[in-house]
């Protein structure tokens, strides 16, 4: 059989009852046992409800109880939070990330299925729906891109998206968004800086009219792990973008400058011009004179204005974004080797967004094959 309890007013009804009784000279234990209660019982119920009316007995009992629902709503929102934080990172955003996101929490929190689609925002017909087979080729073309973004870590999606397609695969942008998103591989846009340009400028720029026409040639630094300088001599044919050479060393003078061009007049034909900025290097008599007696003809660019060398510019900014941002030398030698792969990659294997997704070498074999 249940126990009897007694509510608030039936307390408070009795502990009146036992005052008058206790008023017309009755001991406590006769009022107990008129009470049927025990004296313990009697003096806990003195201490609880003594001096209180039956609506201020009804009012506290409201307040316990909307006192425990407080908790448990509290209790519920952390670990709410604590679901939220466990699952995956980032955000839910597909229905297959919040399909994996509340098997999680069923599993881990041994919570029902509904309360996490609610904490998640899956509809609850979505979680339930067979998920198709997958398809084969899209689990291929998945993997070759994931396989893209590790190889080449500050490739974007459209260098992917050409790469597949200089690769053979039919495939649109759009779709290697969707998997680019998907798999989480998005990069924060960098921050486009202000370029305070002075008014003017070479109006007379001189254009590249076919390979080995103008080569711009440009100097780069960083350094090796003991933080002594390295020097980046780098060659770039402006029609076709190759990247003809890049030399590495911890000096480089105008007599390097010269070794270097002389190298590579032994594997192509000598350029027309040289665009150059106006460096000690470049402006010293010695490479000077070469260039009279080599009949090359020098473009120097206007002090103070790299954008009137816009090739090798560009080809800087790609360097040091895919090379030397991402690779740490040990020593000059370790660097030649990784600055030589870099460039054979550059030319053969990575799209140009200039030349139409083409590569740089694809560009010059058109041209001779033309």
């Amino acid at each position: 059989m249940k126990r009897k309890r007694h509510n608030p007013e039936q307390i408070i009804r009795k502990l009146r009852t036992a005052e008058q009784l206790l008023n017309q000279g009755q001991a406590v234990a006769d009022v107990c046992r008129a009470l049927e209660v025990s004296a313990p019982t009697y003096y806990r119920w003195q201490q609880l409800y003594g001096g209180m009316k039956a609506t201020e007995a009804k009012r506290l009992k409201e307040l316990e109880l909307e006192n425990t629902r407080l908790k448990r709503l509290l209790a519920d929102a952390e670990l709410d939070k604590a679901m939220l934080k466990e699952p995956c990172r980032g955000k839910l955003l597909s229905p297959e990330r919040r399909r994996r996101a509340v098997v999680v929490l069923h599993d881990r929190f041994r919570v029902s299925q509904r309360r996490a689609c609610r904490l998640t925002g899956q509809h609850r017909n979505t979680q339930r729906r067979p998920i198709p087979p997958a398809d084969i080729e899209e689990q291929k073309l998945k993997r070759r891109i994931l396989e893209l973004a590790r190889r080449h870590v500050r490739w974007g999606r459209r260098l992917v998206y050409r790469r597949l397609r200089l690769d053979g695969w039919s495939v649109n942008h759009k779709r290697v968004h969707r998997i680019w998103r998907e798999e989480g591989l998005q990069r924060p846009l960098p921050r486009k800086r202000k370029r305070s340009r002075p008014a003017g400028g070479s109006k007379e720029l001189l254009r590249s009219e076919y390979p080995h026409h103008v080569w711009a040639i440009d100097f780069q630094f960083d350094q090796t792990m003991n933080g002594r300088t390295l020097k980046f001599l780098n060659v770039i044919d402006e029609f076709s973008r190759v990247c003809l050479a890049i030399r590495v060393g911890r000096r480089c003078k105008a007599v390097d400058v010269i070794d270097t061009i002389e190298e590579l007049l032994k594997l192509y034909p000598p350029p027309t011009h040289l665009r150059m900025d106006n460096g000690p290097e470049f402006i010293a008599h010695a490479l000077q004179e070469w260039c009279t007696g080599s009949g090359t003809g020098t473009a120097y660019i206007p002090p103070g204005s790299p954008w009137e060398n816009p090739f090798v510019e560009s080809f800087n900014g790609r360097f040091r974004d895919e090379f030397l941002n991402i690779e740490l030398f040990a020593s000059v030698q370790e660097a030649k080797l990784l600055a030589e792969q870099h460039r054979i990659e550059y030319n053969v294997y990575r799209p140009h967004s200039a030349l139409q997704g083409r590569t740089p070498l694809e560009v010059l074999q058109q041209w001779k094959a033309a």
